[in-house]
C-alpha cells in the first residue's frame, strides 16, 4: 500500500496520516464452540445488492447462505484488518439489521466478540445471514458509497464460518441497476456471478459497482482494465497517458520475475474532488486507488500505479513468512515492511525509468527526495519501524520504512552488482526468492532473503550490512555506495526557518501530525491535530505558504509571524518566533570521469540488465 500523497509536490513525498480507527487493539477472545461441536458448513453463496435505493442509505445489502450438516452451532465472522493496509479497521462496526433464517424461519443467534456471530440452526438444512454495510467511508481498505457508485472489500463484507479453514468455496452474486457495471477481479461463472475456491482469492477481490468509466488493453499478452470514477473525470489526454505509462511500466516489473501471474489485472481509481492527495491499496489481481483529481497526468500517478502493480508480485505473491497464511482475526506484523513496501518503492521508480516515463535525472530526484525525508525523521531501524506501523507511531517515523526501504534497495543493488562485476543486480535476489518459496507455496525468510541476496553478490556477507543499516540506526553510507555506479552525493548546509512539524493535508489547512521538541511549532504552542488554517496571514493548504514562509524568513533568527489554527471546534490565534534550522541541500550527480564498471553498474540499474 502507499497513502497519503501531497498533491502539491512535484515528486512523491509520503507523509503520515493519523486515524482515529487505526488503533490495533488486541481482538476479543471468542466464545465459539469447538469444531467438534460445531456444526458443518458447505456450499457458500453471498448475494451482495446495490441499487439506486440502497445507494440513497449509504448502504449495501449482504446475504450469505449455507448448507448446514450437524445440530451444533455456526460461528461466523468478519475479518478486522484488510491485508495490505496495516492496521485494524473494525468493520463489523459497519454491520447494522444483521438477521439469520433457517429453512424459512428465525432462528437464535448471539455475538461472541465484537466480530463474530453464533448461530443455532437447531437442525435445519439451510441457513442465510443477511445484513446492511453502512458503506460511508472513503479509504481503500473500507466500503464507499455515492448515489451511483460503491466501492467494498470482501474483508467488509464476506462473513467467514469459524473452523472450516480458508479453503472452501463460494459463489458471489451481485443485483444492480440493469444499466450499472461492476468490475472485480473475482473469477466469472455467469451474469453477475463469480465463484471462488478459497476465502483468501474471495476477499482480495475488491468490487467497483455503479456508473463509471472502464476500457481494457492486453499487456504483456494479459488484459488489463482501467476502470474510473466518476465517469468522464479521467478522460481524454489525461486517459490515454495513464494507459500509454501502464503499457509501459508492466513489461519491465514482469521481466523482473520472467512472468506476469495474472490472467487480468484492473486498475481501479476514484479522483474526488476534496481528497488531500492519493492513497492505493494492492490486491492479486488489482489495485483501488483514491487521488485528488490534481494527480491526473502526473508522475506522482504513474508512481503510485506503478508501486501497487509490482505489489502484485512483491507482498501478494512473493511476501514474509510472517505474512502466509493471511490471518484476519487479529493483527499481523512483520519486521520485514521495508522489504515489501519499500524496495516495492525502489521498483516503482525503476519501471518509470525503465519504462522510459522518467529518464535517469529524475529517476535521481526521486532518490534524492527520499534521502531528504529519511534526513528529517528521526533515526529508527528499518525492522523496527516495519513493526511499529501499526500503531502509527506519532514521532515521525509511521510510515518511514517507504523512503528508507526504498533507498535500502538501492544500496543493495549497487553493492550486488558491484561484487558481481554487473553480472547480477537486485533483480536476481527477487527471482531466486520467487522460484524457491513463492512457487514452493511459503513466505520468505530472514535467512532467505540474506542468504538470495549473498548469492546474487558472489558470496559476500551482509551481516554487517543488516547489523548497522536494517537492524541498526546508522546513517547510510551513500557517498561510497553511490560512488560504486559513478554517482555522488553533493552536500551543502543552509540554514533556514523551520517550524519543526510534520504534516499531512487537511480540506481547509495543514494538519499538524507531530511537533519536534524545542522546534519553533512548540513553542508557538502547536500541538498534534491542530489544523494550521494561516501562516503569515497565508492559507495553510498546500507547500506553497510554507515555502513561501521559509523564503521571507530565512535570515532573520527572532522574528515574530502569526498562526491561526483550529483544534477541536476552537479557532486560535497563535505568534511564533523564527528559528533558523540547519538543512542540508544535496544533489546527486555523475562524477566527472567514471570508471568502465562504474558506468556498468548505473546503466545495469537504468536499463534492467546484466553483464554476463
Amino acid at each position: 500500500m502507499i497513502r497519503h500523497l501531497r498533491a502539491s509536490v512535484a515528486i512523491v513525498a509520503l507523509v503520515t496520516a493519523g486515524n482515529a480507527r487505526s488503533q490495533a487493539a488486541a481482538p476479543v477472545a471468542r466464545r465459539a464452540a469447538s469444531p467438534s461441536s460445531a456444526a458443518r458448513v458447505a456450499n457458500v453463496r453471498y448475494a451482495l445488492t446495490f441499487d439506486a435505493t440502497t445507494a440513497k442509505a449509504r448502504q449495501l445489502n449482504v446475504a450469505m447462505t449455507f448448507d448446514v450438516t450437524g445440530d451444533g452451532p455456526v460461528s461466523l465472522s468478519l475479518p478486522v484488518w484488510t491485508p495490505g493496509s496495516y492496521e485494524v479497521g473494525d468493520f463489523a462496526k459497519f454491520v447494522v439489521g444483521f438477521d439469520a433464517t433457517a429453512d424459512g424461519r428465525a432462528i437464535p443467534w448471539n455475538k461472541t466478540s465484537y466480530d463474530t456471530w453464533r448461530l443455532r440452526p437447531n437442525g435445519a438444512n439451510t441457513v442465510t445471514v443477511s445484513f446492511r454495510y453502512i458503506a460511508d467511508t472513503l479509504d481503500n481498505a473500507m466500503a464507499w458509497s455515492r448515489p451511483d457508485f460503491l466501492l467494498v472489500n470482501g474483508t467488509n463484507i464476506f462473513l467467514r464460518p469459524d473452523g472450516v479453514g480458508a479453503d472452501f468455496a463460494a459463489t458471489v452474486t451481485v443485483k444492480t441497476e440493469p444499466t450499472w457495471r461492476v468490475v472485480t477481479g473475482l473469477t466469472p461463472v455467469g451474469a453477475n456471478s463469480w465463484s471462488e475456491s478459497s476465502y483468501h482469492d474471495l476477499v482480495d477481490r475488491p468490487l467497483f459497482i455503479g456508473v463509471f468509466d472502464v476500457d481494457s488493453a492486453q499487456i504483456e499478452g494479459k488484459w488489463t482494465r482501467l476502470a474510473t470514477y466518476p465517469a468522464g473525470r479521467l478522460a481524454g489526454q489525461k486517459r490515454d497517458q495513464l494507459w500509454s505509462e501502464l503499457k509501459r511500466m508492466i513489461p519491465p516489473e514482469s521481466r523482473v520475475f520472467g512472468e506476469t501471474p495474472w490472467d487480468t489485472y484492473s486498475v481501479m481509481a476514484i479522483f474526488q474532488d476534496g481528497f488531500g492527495g492519493g492513497s492505493a491499496l494492492e490486491h492479486a489481481n488489482s489495485h483501488v486507488g483514491i487521488y485528488t483529481p490534481q494527480f491526473m497526468g502526473t508522475e506522482i500517478l504513474a508512481s503510485i500505479t506503478a508501486h501497487e502493480i509490482f505489489h502484485a508480485f512483491n507482498v501478494k505473491r512473493l511476501r514474509p513468512a510472517d505474512l502466509v497464511p493471511y490471518r484476519y482475526d487479529r493483527p499481523q506484523p512483520t519486521p520485514w515492511l521495508w522489504v515489501s513496501e519499500g524496495i516495492t518503492d525502489y521498483y516503482a521508480d525503476l519501471a518509470l525509468l525503465r519504462g522510459g516515463i522518467v529518464d535517469s535525472l529524475e529517476f535521481l530526484n526521486l532518490t534524492l527526495a527520499k534521502i531528504d525525508e529519511v534526513s528529517q525523521a528521526p533515526p529508527v531501524a528499518l525492522s523496527d519501524a516495519s513493526l511499529s506501523t501499526w500503531i502509527h507511531p506519532r514521532d515521525g517515523t509511521a510510515t518511514i520504512y517507504y523512503p528508507k526501504g526504498s533507498l535500502a534497495g538501492l544500496l543493495l543493488d549497487i553493492i550486488i552488482r558491484d561484487a558481481s562485476d554487473n553480472a547480477s543486480g537486485l533483480d536476481d535476489v527477487f527471482r531466486t526468492l520467487w522460484r524457491s518459496t513463492y512457487k514452493q507455496g511459503r513466505g520468505f525468510t530472514g535467512n532467505d532473503w540474506w542468504k538470495a541476496v549473498s548469492a546474487a553478490a558472489r558470496g559476500k556477507t551482509f551481516d554487517d550490512f543488516a547489523a548497522r543499516y536494517i537492524d541498526g540506526r546508522e546513517p547510510y553510507p551513500y557517498g561510497a555506495v553511490l560512488q560504486l555506479a559513478g554517482l555522488r552525493l553533493r552536500a551543502d548546509t543552509l540554514r533556514e526557518a523551520r517550524l519543526g512539524i510534520q504534516t499531512a493535508p487537511s480540506p481547509n489547512g495543514t494538519r499538524v501530525v507531530a511537533v519536534a521538541p524545542g522546534s519553533a511549532g512548540e513553542a508557538a504552542g502547536l500541538l498534534a491535530d491542530d489544523v494550521i488554517l494561516t501562516i503569515d496571514g497565508q492559507s495553510a493548504t498546500g507547500d506553497e505558504p510554507f515555502a513561501a514562509f521559509r523564503k521571507r524568513y530565512t535570515g532573520r533568527e527572532g522574528a515574530t509571524f502569526p498562526m491561526t489554527i483550529s483544534r477541536g471546534t476552537d479557532t486560535k490565534q497563535l505568534t511564533g518566533t523564527v528559528r533558523l534550522v540547519p538543512r542540508v541541500e544535496q544533489a546527486i550527480e555523475p562524477i566527472a570521469s567514471p570508471s568502465p564498471k562504474q558506468r556498468r553498474i548505473f546503466s545495469g540499474i537504468v536499463g534492467g540488465t546484466v553483464s554476463r
